[in-house]
């Protein structure tokens, strides 16, 4: 079972018990957090799509640590001129580890017509 997840702006594919890195989130290491906005639920080869979330359906997580990323070097040069300019740039990330997925279906509706009321008519 696997699902797509909206966090913090950015779409995840997650699955029990995996560990993912996120933008970093609000919230104490230990914490549990919920996130609503399921785009998408596999669960035994039936697919459930949400337009645009499902509703009811919810990944609980747990915060594991706050973390910087791995560094990034942003180099720019511009040729023949002179002008050399090195930054480096860390991410701040957050470690999920991805608890529970619940899918709750939706209350199907008795199908009840109304039936529109008879009018008689005079035929002439």
């Amino acid at each position: 079972m696997y699902a797509i997840v909206e966090i913090a702006g950015h779409q995840y594919k997650v699955e029990k018990d995996q560990r993912i890195f996120v933008n970093r989130l609000e919230g104490k290491e230990g914490s549990k957090v919920t996130f609503d906005n399921v785009l998408l639920i596999e669960d035994k080869g039936k697919v459930t799509v949400g337009a645009p979330a499902i509703k009811g359906a919810k990944v609980s997580a747990k915060i594991e640590s706050h973390l910087k990323g791995d560094k990034v070097i942003v180099f720019k040069k511009k040729r023949r001129k002179g002008y050399k300019v090195k930054n480096g740039h860390r991410q701040y990330l957050t470690s999920l580890t991805i608890g529970t997925i619940t899918k709750k279906a939706p209350a199907k509706k008795a199908a009840t017509k109304k039936e529109a009321p008879k009018t008689e008519t005079a035929k002439a």
